[in-house]
């Protein structure tokens, strides 16, 4: 049976979801995705080893044959995105039993059906190289995401988040669709990417795609509807959109990349760097205010949209400044991290629905001390936390060494402007990671630490193997790459070669990483020894448990004696209030007050850039929308007046043409 029989096997298999219930619909469900992985996987691989593959489905699309190729690009997405859909599904398992009560078995099973296909839409869009059948992908991701997204259906707030992100997602599609058609009519010759090698205005091209995919990608100020979506969906739906739906937009703005004329790379890479350094810096300032778990993991997404668009941009202008070395190292780690963030942001996605499915709040200001209840997800969220703070010894460390390794040994190799682009870049990541590792520290603390700040922890207890699973696999992959990087940079650079054929890394650079590994690796053993000495020690200690000290004050409310997520992050809202957008609301004691009445005190961080770009244009649209409703008289008279207007419209405008 071929890859392409089986994927085809998939799709018309899928209906039978319908007709299954329970486990039997998981696993159902769980053996198609890994009919899809197994097929796509293997082609994937067989590319990375040398094999050129492209068919012929013999199906047609408006008339055109549709065609799958793969290069080194589709190949490492293809891996990417079975290797989040599998962990997605199968941690799906466990974080869905509590709503088989809630929930009929309809819409448990249009939720899996959904899920397949959403798998299936992403790896055709890496896969077809035409427009047409390409933009039918991409629509049929964007509605199959939306759906998922809505599963709550029933909370209004479910419901605005899957209309914005549908809304949004369609205006990106309005600017690829005329990228693509300004193509076509300027000499690209076919309605394709390809076509932007020959199209007569490949810049103007290129930014109308690169606006488009913006929009997926999540840069900023084309962010918005990434806060709201996250934390609306179902957590598994969270991972897969922050590891790989997102991704699909920087997926089209790389091969867009591949087809740009090289002359325009130094501007075009320019825009994208400077672009990504604004999403990268603002997107980690405004998780650090976010009080929504998932909220902040959802700004966090921008915030490494952000990193990989740093190397993406570097990429493009180490190779016009004549920097093939530079260019290379940035590309492999801006393509390296797109892996590395599917890795810890899903897997603290999952660890986040896991206190969630426990708590039932996102709110950190009610959490506190679950490290106690639930050990495993605690020490695989600090895990991720670790990662996505680009600390070694794990993955994200080691794309990040990539861009700060090119960065440091050219910025004397070039004149005062270069120098202050690798400035710059090398000032904006110091500055990401500081200000992540900051972000993270509160998130963990509150969460897992101290004592509980409300009833919500009260019943929480560790989650079940099938959703504890999943994210210990993708917690060894992240350890794999900060131990190994070597082995997975090499595959990197064959993605890397799309861009700047005659490249490669010398021998110096691939020792280095070898050496950053065996530092890991030795950093690793000797943090297990300790472990084991220590454990060894407490076998002749007696442990008492028992509540965590309260300052010698436990009488009140626990928040009183202990860091809130509000007070830890004061000191840096002073600092940066003035790009936050910050919102105090209190009731202050009076000056009479004998015996103290409830009083609150409430800080909220609103997006400046949604306020001004989004709500203040939407109300004004609804304003004259409004307005314009005066002519829904409800008179038929009225109306036919309307087409007698429209007519001699119609007619005058006929008739000054025929002049």
């Amino acid at each position: 049976m071929t890859n392409q029989s089986i994927l085809l096997g998939s799709m018309l298999l899928s209906p039978l979801l319908f007709l299954l219930q329970g486990q039997l619909r998981y696993w159902a469900a769980m053996l198609l995705h890994l009919a899809v992985i197994v097929a796509s996987s293997s082609v994937a691989i067989a590319v990375f080893q040398g094999q050129t593959w492209a068919i012929n489905t013999g199906i047609y699309l408006l008339g055109e044959p549709i065609r799958l190729e793969l290069d080194a690009l589709s190949a490492f997405f293809v891996m990417v995105i079975n290797l989040t859909m599998l962990t997605g599904a199968w941690y799906s398992g466990g974080y869905l039993k509590p709503y088989e009560s809630s929930k009929s078995v309809i819409e448990l099973s249009f939720h899996r059906f959904t899920y397949l296909w959403l798998h299936l839409a992403m790896i055709v869009v890496v896969m077809v190289p035409q427009g047409t059948p390409f933009l039918f992908a991409w629509e049929l991701m964007t509605l199959t995401a939306f759906i998922l997204v809505a599963f709550e259906w029933e909370k209004p707030e479910s419901v605005h988040a899957a209309l914005n992100y549908l809304v949004q997602m369609h205006v990106g599609f309005v600017f690829i669709l005329i990228g693509l058609f300004l193509i076509q009519y300027q000499g690209g010759g076919s309605f394709s990417f390809s076509g932007l090698a020959k199209t007569q205005m490949p810049v103007q091209a290129f930014l109308l795609l690169l606006i488009g995919f913006a929009f997926k990608a999540g840069f900023m100020p084309l962010h918005t509807w990434l806060p709201h979506a996250h934390p609306a969906a179902p957590s598994h739906v969270s991972g897969v959109m922050s590891g790989v739906i997102i991704k699909m937009g920087i997926y089209g703005i790389l091969r867009c990349v591949i087809y740009l004329p090289k002359e325009h790379w130094m501007t075009m890479g320019a825009t994208i760097l400077i672009v990504s350094i604004i999403s990268g810096v603002m997107g980690v300032i405004y998780a650090i205010m976010q009080h929504d778990v998932k909220k902040l993991l959802a700004y966090h997404s921008i915030e490494n949209i952000g990193i990989i668009g740093i190397g993406i941009g570097l990429g493009m202008m180490g190779y016009a400044l004549g920097h093939p070395v530079l260019a290379t190292l940035a590309f492999a780690g801006g393509i390296l991290h797109i892996l590395n963030h599917s890795l810890f942001k899903s897997l603290l996605f999952y660890s986040a629905g896991s206190v969630y499915q426990q708590t039932h709040t996102r709110y950190v200001e009610k959490l506190g001390g679950l490290i106690k209840k639930m050990p495993y997800t605690a020490f695989l969220f600090l895990l991720g936390a670790l990662a996505i703070c680009g600390l070694p010894p794990f993955n994200g460390f080691i794309s990040e060494f990539l861009i700060y390794y090119g960065s440091f040994n050219h910025i004397g190799a070039g004149d005062m402007n270069e120098a202050l682009i690798l400035l710059a870049c090398i000032l904006s990541l110091a500055l990401i990671g500081g200000l992540a590792i900051f972000c993270f520290t509160k998130v963990f603390s509150i969460v897992f630490l101290g004592s509980s700040r409300s009833a919500s922890t009260t019943g929480a207890q560790e989650v079940s193997l099938s959703m504890l699973l999943p994210q210990g696999l993708i917690g060894l992959v992240i350890l794999a790459i900060g131990l190994v990087p070597g082995f997975f940079v090499h595959y990197i650079e064959q993605v890397a070669h799309l861009y700047l054929p005659d490249a490669s890394l010398p021998h110096a650079y691939l020792d280095t990483l070898r050496y950053v590994g065996i530092a890991s690796g030795i950093f690793i053993l000797l943090l297990v020894i300790l472990v084991l000495l220590r454990s060894i020690q407490q076998r002749r200690v007696e442990v008492a448990y028992g509540p965590t000290w309260g300052c010698g004050y436990t009488g009140a409310d626990p928040a009183l004696h202990q860091y809130t997520a509000t007070s830890y992050a004061d000191n840096f809202v002073q600092l940066a209030e003035p790009i936050l957008g910050v919102e105090t609301h209190y009731s202050p004691f009076a000056e009479t007050e004998i015996f103290p009445q409830t009083h609150h005190f409430e800080r909220h961080q609103h997006d400046p850039m949604e306020a001004n770009l989004v709500e203040k244009p939407g109300n004004a649209l609804l304003y004259y929308l409004q307005k314009s409703a005066v002519f829904q008289s409800g008179k038929l008279q009225h109306y036919l007046w309307y087409g007698l207007l429209f007519l001699i419209v119609v007619g005058a405008m006929s008739y000054l043409k025929l002049l």
